[in-house]
């Protein structure tokens, strides 16, 4: 279903066609004075300005002839030419309406017949995700929940670290410490054990050993180049080795993500492109794309309109080992052979954002890119409160799962504080409790522009009160405990009316959810998402403060404003999912 807006911006737009004005100046936007207006018009003014007419007389002329359109209660031209529109309550009720009867038609079907590959930049094998990865993941899953609602063809890879200097640094350390291993004879001793000698809590102890083992001692460092190299050259040993790494990685990798709610397509790294890399690079080289620069195999990126000096992208280095723009730029060519997308979004730290413009580059140069479109969808850092990139009392880095316990420690304290779930049984308090906290850590980070820092203040952002997560979980359980008490009293629902400044605002706000949802796909921004569900629930709140419901005697009026409520939940819910945020059946 075409929005409300479009729709008056082609109302708009046909009123300027029809002055022999082009219909781009019919754009029609919600008004930036809500006390005046409820939308508005600024296109009289560009006419105006390339016409060389005035613009209020143009704004004259577009005004007469929308009130010939019958949709609209008022409107009035302020200032040198805006137009101010009050629509006719009628034609708010008849699109609140259908909305309520089919929730979906408030989605804008934006990615109808587009396909879109999604990547997280997962965390490294062998490392316990930690908050430095929940920046990713969450803003990640959210633009794969929101891609997908508004139409997408979605197959998003959470693209594991699992192949870089890491893991030779791993391996080294290994055979230092068990030499006995069958996996470090140089001949091949297949078939190696199925069983993995080390645990994830070894990993987690052997790589930080290693990677300060190797800052410390240059031949240290030496020896797990060479494995890398080794490694990526097929050394059998090495290969099933890094096997037991990858699989025991994955297990503690898939409970962290599954405790975010947060699922992928693909669990593919770094290595999938590998099998890719030989005939990649011969290519490259028969085209005169890949040349030798200071011992390195690079392709030069540099382009006529670069301020500043852009550097080469490294695909082999000195020592004959692949690196992260290598198997970066394969992954672009097998995505684009399985999948052959419209888009490609890479969800990873800002400060990667100078590797992905050279990755981007020699892919197109390549003629890897197919009609594929590439961005970076970059980051800030989560602080804590002292400013300071945010780490645990001890000064370490804060785990995934301490974190979690944190936040659901902290929802426990807040739900006892505002008396809610007392009385319910432990297991389920205990998932409530669990589900504010997620939903709090979620909210506090995509409520920010993306591309900003922000303080992570656990204490407020568990809140039940002001812009939060829990807020807006408590706000549709309140909702749904009115529909479940509707339900035992037996009244019925019924499509909603709009009787009242309160049902009309909260009414406007339903009906501007597809805009919401486009502008925050186009600008790959989750903030707008949030900041449109927490209008709504306020705009809720107000309607639930000015009206009887339950109470109200008016049977008919009464079944119109459950219906108000339930269109409301709806759509909070909707809003909620997208951000990854559950809402418990109550509290």
């Amino acid at each position: 279903m075409i929005s409300l807006l479009a729709e008056l911006s082609a109302t708009a737009g046909d009123a300027f066609a029809a002055e022999g004005l082009p219909r781009q100046f019919g754009q029609v936007q919600a008004s930036d004075r809500p006390d005046l207006a409820q939308f508005q018009c600024n296109g009289a003014l560009a006419a105006g300005k390339a016409s060389k007419t005035n613009p209020r007389a143009i704004a004259e002329k577009i005004a007469a002839r929308l009130r010939e359109t019958a949709l609209f209660e008022d409107i009035a031209i302020a200032g040198p030419g805006f137009i101010n529109l009050k629509l006719k309550d009628a034609l708010l009720q008849e699109r609140l309406q259908r909305v309520a009867l089919d929730p979906a038609s408030a989605l804008p079907e934006s990615g109808t017949g587009k396909r879109l590959v999604l990547d997280f930049g997962g965390p490294n094998i062998a490392k316990p995700m930690h908050v430095g990865h929940l920046r990713s993941a969450i803003i990640g899953d959210c633009l794969q929940r929101l891609f997908r609602a508004n139409g997408w063809a979605v197959v998003s890879d959470v693209h594991l670290g699992d192949w870089g200097l890491q893991m030779g640094q791993l391996i080294s350390e290994l055979a230092i410490r068990r030499p006995e291993l069958p996996y470090f004879d140089t001949a091949d001793r297949s078939p190696y054990p199925e069983e993995s000698p080390v645990t994830m809590d070894d990993l987690e102890r052997l790589y930080p050993e290693a990677a300060a083992a190797c800052k410390a001692d240059p031949g240290r460092l030496e020896a797990a180049r060479e494995a890398t190299v080794e490694l990526q050259a097929g050394r059998p040993g090495y290969r099933a080795l890094w096997r037991h790494f990858v699989k025991v990685s994955e297990v503690g990798l898939s409970r962290e993500f599954g405790s975010l709610g947060i699922r992928f397509d693909l669990w593919k790294g770094e290595s999938d492109a590998d099998p890719l890399i030989p005939d990649m690079i011969q290519s490259l080289k028969d085209r005169g794309l890949a040349v030798m620069d200071q011992g390195a195999l690079v392709v030069h990126v540099g382009e006529s309109g670069d301020t500043t000096e852009m550097p080469p992208a490294i695909l082999m280095k000195s020592d004959g080992a692949a690196n992260y723009a290598t198997t970066d730029v394969a992954t672009i060519l097998e995505r684009v052979r399985e999948n052959d997308p419209d888009l490609i979004l890479y969800v990873v730290d800002q400060r990667q954002h100078l590797h992905f413009e050279q990755v981007f580059r020699a892919a197109r140069k390549a003629g890897f890119a197919g009609r594929a479109t590439f961005e970076h969808i970059g980051y800030g850092t989560v602080n804590g409160t002292d400013g300071k990139p945010f780490k645990t009392r001890a000064g370490g880095v804060m785990k995934l799962y301490d974190l979690i316990a944190m936040a659901t420690e902290e929802a426990e304290k807040r739900l006892t504080e505002a008396g809610l779930a007392a009385d319910y049984p432990p297991e389920e308090r205990a998932a409530i409790a669990r589900a504010v906290g997620i939903g709090a850590i979620k909210f506090a980070d995509l409520m920010n522009n993306r591309v900003s820092n922000y303080m992570f203040d656990l204490e407020r952002f568990t809140r039940f009160e002001g812009k939060t997560g829990p807020y807006l979980q408590y706000a549709a359980v309140r909702i749904k405990s009115i529909l479940r008490k509707a339900e035992t009293e037996g009244h019925s629902q019924a499509v909603p009316v709009i009787r009242s400044e309160a049902e009309r605002l909260l009414a406007l706000q339903l009906l501007a959810m597809p805009e919401a949802l486009l502008n925050a796909e186009t600008k790959r921004a989750p903030n707008l998402i949030c900041d449109f569900v927490f209008t709504l629930a306020q705009n809720f709140s107000r309607f639930y403060t000015e009206h009887h419901i339950l109470s109200e005697s008016d049977e008919a009026l009464r079944a119109a404003r459950l219906g108000l409520c339930a269109t409301t939940l709806a759509a909070i819910e909707r809003c909620l999912g997208l951000l990854g945020i559950e809402v418990p059946a109550r509290m």
